[in-house]
């Protein structure tokens, strides 16, 4: 049997990279999926494509960080699926500017998207999860987390946040037989990777002791262990995926 059949699943950022293969993969292990991404386009096509292959999938565009558009998302999950068994955080976005030169609204937006949704997304989930004694919540962080990087102080915040948050949250939920972990890739050949000045990634590549980015299918099988029964001694674990970035 498929390790996820008759779980219901929530992929953020489902549009494309990460959130697309997680979905997808979701999917195929027989997961009910719903994909939610502000490009509507795009997770309309991830969307048949998985009900191209018999799988279960709607999508939904959504803002996962503002307050109002979270929870009508949520709303249209359940009213489609059922309570949720399974959120993968994802959305994120990633710029890079000096400190000096960074504007309040750059700061801004970045903790919004990066953290704040998580907040918000994982808020509509745990009374459900409570109510079936099972949940997973998984949450999108980054081996920059760990080391930093110049240009970036404003993602390596958000993204720290993430693993306290998960941290945290994990201690509050473990009784009611929910998980919260956390992922943290290094470099990984996405459209948000390549939205990176090049200059900036092709230094990052060279640091790297696999000397390249990684791809989604490096990471995919770790989102689905954690958010399978096979992934329950995890709880606020951060899982590094990084080619060696970062050695924890």
């Amino acid at each position: 049997m498929s390790i996820l059949q008759g779980k219901i699943a929530v992929v953020t950022g489902a549009g494309s990279g990460l959130g697309q293969g997680v979905a997808q993969a979701f999917a195929d292990e027989g997961a009910s999926v719903a994909l939610i991404d502000q490009d509507i386009d795009a997770v309309e096509k991830v969307s048949e494509n998985i009900k191209g292959r018999g799988g279960i999938a709607i999508s939904i565009e959504a803002d996962v960080g503002n307050e109002i558009s979270v929870p009508d998302a949520f709303s249209k999950v359940r009213g489609s699926l059922g309570e949720v068994d399974i959120l993968v955080n994802n959305a994120g976005i990633d710029t890079t500017s000096l400190l000096e030169d960074m504007s309040l609204d750059l700061w801004d937006n970045m903790i919004r998207v990066n953290l704040r949704s998580m907040f918000l997304c994982s808020r509509e989930v745990i009374k459900g999860m409570k109510g079936k004694g099972w949940g997973r919540i998984i949450n999108f962080s980054s081996q920059l987390a760990h080391k930093g990087a110049p240009t970036m102080v404003h993602y390596c915040a958000s993204k720290g946040g993430v693993l306290s948050f998960s941290r945290a949250l994990a201690y509050e939920l473990i009784d009611y037989g929910i998980t919260v972990n956390s992922i943290c890739p290094g470099p990984i050949d996405t459209p948000l990777y390549m939205d990176i000045p090049e200059e900036w990634r092709a230094a990052k590549e060279r640091s790297l002791p696999i000397g390249r980015p990684g791809n989604v299918n490096e990471v995919v099988p770790t989102v689905l262990l954690l958010a399978s029964d096979g992934g329950s001694n995890y709880v606020g674990a951060s899982m590094n995926m990084n080619g060696g970035d970062v050695m924890v």
